[in-house]
This record gives C-alpha cells, structure tokens and sequence, in this order.
C-alpha cells in the first residue's frame, strides 16, 4: 500500500489515505489540538441500493449493526464506548451508511476493533433482527407518522421519481422488513458491508505510523467481498408536464412544495444551483422570505433548499401559508420570485455574501473531529477525492451571476416541477 500526503497550507486539512489489498480505503488526519480520536467507518450503501421490493435494508442494518458480533455479546457495543468515555451513532441516507465513535485518544485501538468487529463479525441473528423491527417501527411513528408533515419528504420523492430508487426514503416500507427472511437479511449483509464497500476515515489525536500498524491489525485479515455491489443505473426521464397533487392530513396550517430536478453534487451546474438556493432562502433577508413573509404576509416560512444527491437531486420550495390564505395565492408569490431570478442578475454584492457564508459553512464543517472525518469520507466515496475536502470551496467560488442565472432558466421549469398541497383533512374536503 503506498500513502499519498496531501494538504500543505496553513488553513487545509492535512491527511494520508492509502488501500489495503482487501479494497478497504484508508484516511488518517493527524490533529493533536484536543485528546480525542474520531474512528467512522462509510458504507457506500444507502436506501438507493435496495430491491424495490425490501425497501428499508439499508436503515435497518445502521441499528441492526449494533446487536453485537461473535466477539461482543448483545447489547454490550455502546457499553464498551460509553465505559472508555465516548460517544457513538450512526445515520443511514439515500446514498450511503456511516458509523462513528468519538473517543479518547487512548482508545483508538477499542474503536478499530469495534468496527472490524462490526465488518467481520456481527450476529445477524433472528432475536436481533425482531428486536430492531421494533426499534425501527417506533422510530417512525416518532419522526413520520406522529410529526408534523412527517410524510412531506416521503411525498415529495415520490412525486418526483418513477422508476429511480430516490422514489423512496430510507425509512422504507414496514411490510417489506417484515416480510424479510433471514437469507434475504444475510445477503444483504454480505453484499454491503464488507471492506471494498467501505472507506475507514480517522481524524484526531493520533500518531499516523501507529494508527496505520492498529488499522492493518484489524481489517487486513477482513476479507474482501465475493458478491458484486449493485449501483442503480435508472435515469430518471425528463418531465414535460408539471404533476400536481393534494395531501390531506392532521396539519392545521396549509404547507405549498415545489421540487425541481437538479443535478448531481459535485457536477459543475450543482454548484450555481445550490448557490440559487441559498439566495431564495439563505437567511431573513432572502428573496423567497422577503417577498412571501415580510412583504406580503402570505405565509410564516417560505425558503427553498438543494437536496443534493449521488444521483440527479431535487430542489425543495416550500411556504408555511398563513390561515385563511389561499395556497395558490402563495404559490404565485413563490413563482415569481423564481421568475425573477430568471431575468434579472444577482448583485456582485450579494454575491459576495453569500460565498462568505459559503465560507463560514466550510469553516464550520471542519472544526471537530468528527466533522473532518465525515467530511473525508464523503469526498472519497462520493467522488474519488478526498482532498475536495481542502478544493471544494472553490468551485463555489467561480461560480458567476450569470452562472446562477443560467442555472435558474435550467433548471426551474415550471413543466419540470411536482407540486404538492399539504392541507388539514376535514369533511369538506375530502376526495
């Protein structure tokens, strides 16, 4: 394995990464400033990957994953973090799944093994896989079914895509998980988590000769997979006509989305686009919120935000519509303002700001271990190139007004779009 030294700069991220023969990618970013080690582990595996007809694996598997492992008996994983003073989670997205320990910097070698252990090892066992089936369907009357809109990401992806797995939520179907068979579960397991599938990225208080020796200790032996990784190949055709729809619920004040197509991150056009956002919806003054809240007291929140993807994303509009307005009252309101940034050029000083707060993010993406070490492994997974991490920044930075511009006209068709109502459900309308 030969490790490549990148970063030279005062304000960079400073890190080597390097392959072990099994595929496993490697990134180690030294920082003394605290004595804590941050130890994640990737999974480029998300909801996107799953079989339209076991929806839900792959947000499974983040809490099955936890169960324990030949070596570590049931319920015993977070024990062993928590008694060496740390903290662990992880989180499952529509692209990939990523586990994490924030250590003491004397336990590094308790966090490798613990995710080798967790690569290698773990028990997929049927009292597991009932106990998180559970744990699953509590969470989601928690975070969809008893929140407020909760169902408004899971309509607007499926509004948006026909035949691209982005149609639905990592959440997944509940009669899919407990139509799963243990083989189903097992193949799943041995097709994803395995080291070719994974990038190891550790950033803190680490001395780098001697996390390389830990990490080699823990994962050469792991072997590599045997099954290919499925990538989804579905495009999602072009829409010629803009698809409408009402959703009833028990949400008192009326909600208006609109989603457009976008690019793929780190595409050339994603960057205006999302700088686009940021000037409908980046803060009090922007236009979305100045014009539909402030101005003319249409709703209580109106902003607009990429959700960007590995595959072509969508642009979320929404408003909060102010009792006894009409809907479509505000979703002229928000057409215009779209509208506007068709015709007219941003400001260079508006421009300006907005890059300065694009700056700050940054910063502010990189002050914790545990953010570089996210930040390093996405970059990797998600690109090929964790040093994006340090160059990223700049792209948004050459992006132009007219390039914003440019990227509205694109990009917000109205024939393009899916709008969706959320209104309360009443006996006087009802389909």
């Amino acid at each position: 394995m030969q490790p490549v030294l990148l970063g030279q700069t005062a304000s960079s991220i400073d890190f080597t990464e390097f392959d072990l023969d099994n595929g496993l990618h490697v990134i180690l970013h030294e920082d003394h400033s605290t004595p804590i080690v941050a130890v994640t582990v990737m999974y480029h595996v998300g909801s996107k990957n799953e079989d339209p007809s076991k929806t839900g694996m792959a947000h499974f598997f983040e809490h099955l994953l936890f169960e324990g492992s030949e070596n570590i008996e049931r319920g015993e994983f977070d024990h062993y973090v928590e008694n060496a003073g740390g903290v662990l989670n992880a989180n499952t997205s529509q692209d990939r799944t990523f586990y994490y320990e924030l250590l003491p910097s004397n336990q590094l070698e308790l966090g490798l093994w613990l995710e080798s252990e967790r690569m290698l090892h773990a028990k997929i066992q049927q009292i597991g896989i009932d106990t998180q089936n559970e744990v699953v369907k509590e969470e989601k009357r928690q975070r969809v079914d008893n929140q407020p809109y909760g169902s408004m990401i899971a309509e607007t992806m499926d509004a948006c895509y026909d035949v691209h797995p982005y149609q639905w939520t990592p959440i997944g179907s509940m009669d899919h998980l407990d139509a799963a068979t243990h083989e189903d579960f097992m193949e799943f397991y041995e097709t994803f988590y395995v080291p070719n599938n994974a990038t190891l990225s550790i950033a803190g208080d680490l001395n780098t000769d001697e996390a390389k020796a830990l990490v080699s200790k823990y994962f050469s032996g792991i072997p590599k997979g045997k099954r290919s990784i499925p990538r989804p190949t579905e495009i999602e055709p072009t829409r010629t006509e803009e698809r409408r729809s009402v959703v009833y619920g028990k949400d008192r004040l009326p909600v208006v989305i609109q989603a457009y197509p976008i690019p793929a991150q780190g595409t050339p056009d994603y960057y205006a686009v999302d700088l686009l956002n940021q000037v409908l919806s980046g803060g009090a003054s922007s236009r979305l919120n100045k014009a539909v809240v402030d101005e003319k007291q249409l709703a209580l929140y109106c902003g607009a935000f990429s959700f960007g993807l590995e595959d072509p994303g969508i642009t979320f509009a929404f408003a909060m519509v102010n009792m006894g307005v009409d809907p479509l009252e505000v979703e002229e309101a928000m057409n215009e303002e779209i509208e506007n940034m068709k015709k007219d050029l941003i400001s260079e000083r508006e421009l300006q700001k907005l890059k300065n707060q694009i700056e700050t993010q940054f910063v502010s993406s990189n002050t914790t271990m545990a953010g570089i070490a996210e930040e390093l492994a996405n970059y990797h997974t998600y690109y090929g190139d964790a040093n994006l991490i340090n160059t990223e920044i700049d792209r948004y930075l050459a992006v132009t007004p007219e390039d914003i511009r440019r990227a509205a006209k694109t990009y917000y068709k109205p024939d393009a779009r899916a709008t969706i109502y959320f209104l309360f459900q009443d006996n006087n309308n009802k389909d």
